[in-house]
């Protein structure tokens, strides 16, 4: 079955010529799409997801190429829907979700309409912090049920990625290692927006706060898992 996908006349943003570039070619490289699905599916299960009733309506964010909502669909979920900013990207899933193409700062749902909105690695790509952030914040809180959830997935400046960063900075690393070599393109690539999220823990987490209680969090390998309830 094929994805329905479709593009609101409201959707701003949407980048002319969007072409592949050095961030995507690296991060191929740096896992394959099966990798990055099984990644979701044990991250989404830390997160006791896979507990929730199977007809919950869940919308993921900068969904991209889809694995995420692979992801869902083999936890068993039948009511998902992607948003990504990208054609290009959305034009490579292939499944059952519905998939917008939009901006995730500027969302075509009504107020409280959806069970769950998902975020897994999407706010660090934000170029405007924080703006953006409060903006998509603002979009999620206004879009979820009151007794919803969100869960937001992203990366951390935890002790082990700032060891990780030390080691793909080596140029012997990188020779030896074609997936420290990836993941050092990578952070060339989005030099600026990954910086700037990672600097900022403390403005990001007091922001997420002001819109949702938090229901389970950790910090470990380098990424923040939240799951959290409209306040």
């Amino acid at each position: 079955m094929t994805s329905r996908t479709s593009q609101p006349d409201t959707a701003p943003f949407v980048p002319a010529g969007d072409s592949p570039d050095p961030w995507e070619a690296a991060y191929l490289r740096f896992q394959t799409p099966e990798q990055e699905i099984r990644k979701f599916v044990k991250r989404l299960r830390k997160l006791h997801t896979d507990e929730w009733p199977r007809e919950t309506e869940i919308v993921e964010l900068f969904c991209g190429r889809g694995n995420g909502l692979v992801a869902l669909e083999r936890l068993g979920f039948s009511c998902i829907e992607g948003v990504d900013i990208s054609p290009r990207l959305v034009a490579r899933y292939h499944g059952p979700a519905s998939l917008l193409i939009g901006d995730c700062r500027r969302l075509p749902f009504a107020d409280q309409s959806k069970d769950v909105l998902m975020v897994q690695g999407g706010l660090h790509h934000l170029p405007a912090l924080p703006d953006d952030l409060e903006q998509v914040l603002s979009e999620m809180h206004r879009i979820v049920r009151r007794n919803g959830r969100v869960v937001i997935i992203e990366p951390w400046n935890t002790s082990f990625l700032k060891i990780v960063h030390a080691v793909s900075h080596l140029q012997l690393a990188r020779r030896i290692s074609s997936k420290l070599d990836a993941l050092e393109a990578m952070i060339e690539n989005e030099w600026y927006t990954y910086q700037q999220w990672l600097g900022q823990p403390e403005m990001i987490s007091r922001r997420v706060r002001a819109h949702f209680d938090v229901v389970q969090e950790s910090f470990a390998w380098g990424k923040w898992s939240f799951l959290g309830r409209p306040l």
